[in-house]
């Protein structure tokens, strides 16, 4: 269980409905932060927030956001994990396929990460925290896009560090690799054993680990960690 925070914060995780959002959700809640999700459907985990929001729209993230600042006060900490796969193999996929999953996965990231630096700018400190993967550095057959989109957010966080770092805002990556969730569970038996295969660890993370350590990178602890990429993948892609 995590320790108590000493004052509780407005925390904003984007896609807490299931799988590593909702894990990472319940973390601040039972830390006693006050926290919210954009979400655009499912059943949210308790002491949350909702606001229905879709971050591929501009205007939908603005009216979010001042639906959670009026409830909770400014975001001091965002976490970018909203994403979606349109999985097809590199001649197949379509244009309509590649620039979705990059307009939720990283034009989407922009997008909240975009209005919430306002006001950690007037704070003058934030913590911004954005969930990539590890296909986004080790690569995956018939994820051109979603590899793309993951990659793309280690070189955000990295300018948004040099950007904002000396207004005491972090900003940091972390890079799950297979996680036990209803989607790896449903898996054919053969492919979930090449995965774990290659796995040193021998077995899939639990949503929880993944947001242990998105937990500790929004913290005062993690004041001096910025513009790093956090694997949680039991050693799959050792450094990738």
């Amino acid at each position: 269980m995590p320790a108590p925070v000493s004052e509780p914060r407005s925390v904003l995780v984007t896609g807490a409905a299931r799988g590593i959002g909702r894990a990472i959700a319940e973390r601040f809640v039972a830390a006693g932060d006050r926290v919210a999700t954009f979400y655009r459907s499912g059943e949210l985990p308790d002491g949350v927030l909702g606001v229905v929001a879709d971050v591929r729209d501009t205007a939908a993230v603005d009216a979010g956001f001042a639906a959670v600042e009026a409830a909770h006060g400014p975001v001091e900490v965002l976490v970018a994990n909203a994403g979606i796969t349109r999985d097809g193999l590199l001649m197949r996929m379509s244009d309509e396929d590649f620039e979705e999953v990059l307009d939720v996965n990283l034009v989407g990231s922009f997008r909240v990460v975009r209005r919430a630096s306002t006001s950690m700018i007037r704070l003058r400190r934030g913590r911004i925290v954005l969930i990539s993967s590890v296909v986004g550095l080790y690569g995956q057959t018939g994820q051109v896009n979603y590899a793309a989109s993951k990659a793309g957010l280690v070189g955000m966080a990295r300018s948004i560090t040099r950007e904002l770092g000396g207004r005491g805002i972090t900003a940091n990556v972390v890079a799950p690799g297979f996680v036990d969730t209803d989607m790896t569970r449903a898996l054919p038996e053969d492919l979930r054993s090449s995965y774990l295969d290659a796995i040193p660890a021998r077995r899939f993370a639990t949503p929880d680990e993944v947001a242990a350590v998105v937990q500790f990178l929004a913290s005062a602890d993690a004041g001096y960690i910025s513009g790093a990429v956090v694997p949680v993948d039991g050693g799959l892609g050792m450094g990738h």
